[in-house]
């Protein structure tokens, strides 16, 4: 069960025919977006230390926004022959005569060229079918997930095992009724999964455009570093602690300044911390979104987004200051700006966010030269450096059920997971039991509290939201545990 690939094309062709339906059934004046998207997932499961599960699903869905006598109405379908593509134009023509005014419209992308990223070898303006595409990793097949897996179980060396090894392809184009047509493809591997021993459990995670860029043995010897490191944990009174969060816990904190604080929705509504030309962040602190990927990883998203507009690399935070916000058409004449390529059929209600966020690292000459760490270890090599330089605090390693009680500050509350170590003078000296916390994530990266940032960002598994983030380790002067997660 290797992914399905799609004819190069055959996006284009189905967008550019629903167009023609849409002009054939409601008439010159009709104003259509259309987004035919097809993706695959195979994904290869293990638990007990053992794999049980081997799927694989692909999926081609239409999805129309029709404009007319201003009114406003969207459709979908994943049936896309001939009778189901016409099905889905008269549905949503329909829709469209019984739905209000529409006083927010703001018209239709037009022909815009795509931006190409530096590894581009397209031959076309509008094509964006080798940004930095892998073919390799798009035809993966359940061995090359399998042997991953089974590299990952052999270095637990007899700890219980579980998680996964997956493999995506995506493949769309877009098309409308004023000219714009653009396609583009994309893959990504990812490996997530844990180790446990005496109801200690450690994780390792990766993620990346090229299959062959996963090391299941060194993702497992690391993940059962962290079990066995992670036993017999001491519980800690609460207070506020200076931390090293590894990267796991970072891509938490870059999730929701994403969802909360660089939301263009959020922003024009005045709900966002952000503010435009403010030092909000420790000028250490460069956060830039990057839905076309970068040499350094390569796993990039589709070249546009679900009206059209290109994409490229934004710079959200240079140096600690806040410049930019993310936005689709609607968020952008809202907030008097122009779009940024981050529509998607969420971003309507919910709001348009970053979706390939990376924390730039730190040069790797600021840190100080330690010996390999030895394979009892709880902590990643990209945390060695700052982990070593602090007296007293924690190392933590995962955040979970973290949830927003201030959207306006980005106060959240939540627990660590799969591990968290006391620290004294460089040094893990003990195991912790979990925690609760209640932060806020952007007064924790605020002016002074950033100590340190890893020399290396690490690209993790898309989460829940479908957003991808690259995240070092980073060292933080100040994070407010409230309580023991047992009571």
């Amino acid at each position: 069960m290797s992914l399905d690939i799609v004819r190069t094309g055959a996006e284009l062709e189905l967008a550019a025919r629903v167009v023609e339906l849409v002009r054939s059934v409601a008439g010159p004046s009709a104003e259509a977006e259309v987004m035919v998207q097809h993706d695959a997932e195979a994904l290869t499961r293990f638990a007990n230390s053992m794999i049980h599960q081997n799927v694989a699903d692909a999926v081609t869905t239409v999805r129309l926004r029709l404009h007319l006598d201003g009114r406003t109405a969207s459709g979908s379908t994943t049936v896309v022959g001939a009778d189901g593509l016409r099905g889905l134009v008269e549905r949503t023509v329909a829709a469209v005569r019984l739905s209000p005014p529409d006083a927010t419209w703001t018209g239709l992308t037009p022909p815009t060229p795509l931006h190409h990223s530096a590894g581009y070898h397209g031959s076309g303006p509008q094509s964006g079918l080798d940004f930095g595409f892998d073919e390799a990793t798009a035809r993966a097949t359940p061995a090359e997930r399998a042997s991953r897996v089974r590299d990952f179980v052999r270095a637990a060396e007899g700890l219980e095992t579980a998680g996964y090894c997956r493999t995506t392809y995506c493949s769309a184009a877009f098309a409308n009724s004023a000219g714009q047509a653009v396609e583009g493809r994309t893959a990504e591997a990812a490996m997530d999964g844990i180790a446990r021993v005496n109801g200690s459990d450690g994780v390792a995670r990766r993620a990346s455009g090229r299959i062959t860029d996963l090391d299941g043995a060194a993702l497992g010897a690391r993940a059962a570093a962290k079990a066995r490191a992670g036993q017999s944990p001491i519980e800690l009174a609460p207070g506020r602690y200076e931390v090293v969060l590894e990267p796991e816990a970072v891509a938490d904190v870059l999730d929701n300044l994403a969802l909360f604080g660089f939301n263009g929705k959020a922003y024009a509504q005045k709900q966002s911390f952000a503010e435009l030309g403010a030092d909000q962040f420790d000028p250490s602190v460069t956060l830039v979104d990057e839905p076309l990927g970068s040499r350094a990883e390569p796993a990039p998203g589709l070249p546009f987004d679900d009206e059209g507009t290109p994409r490229e690399s934004l710079v959200l935070v240079r140096d600690g200051v806040t410049r930019a916000v993310t936005h689709d058409r609607t968020s952008a004449a809202e907030a008097g700006a122009t779009s940024t390529g981050h529509a998607s059929p969420a971003s309507r209600s919910w709001g348009p966010y970053p979706t390939h966020m990376r924390l730039e690292a730190s040069p790797a000459a600021t840190e100080p030269t330690l010996p390999p760490a030895g394979p009892s270890s709880p902590t990643a090599e990209s945390a060695r450096p700052l982990v070593a330089r602090m007296e007293r605090g924690l190392l933590i390693t995962d955040f979970w059920y973290t949830r927003v009680l201030d959207p306006k500050t980005l106060v959240i509350t939540g627990l660590t997971r799969n591990g968290v170590w006391l620290v004294e003078d460089g040094e893990v000296t003990a195991a912790v039991g979990n925690m609760r916390f209640t932060q806020s994530y952007a007064q924790a990266l605020g002016p002074g509290q950033v100590l340190g940032i890893g020399s290396e960002s690490v690209l993790l598994p898309d989460r829940w939201t479908g957003t991808r983030y690259a995240a070092p380790a980073l060292h933080l002067a100040s994070w407010n545990l409230t309580g023991n997660a047992s009571g």
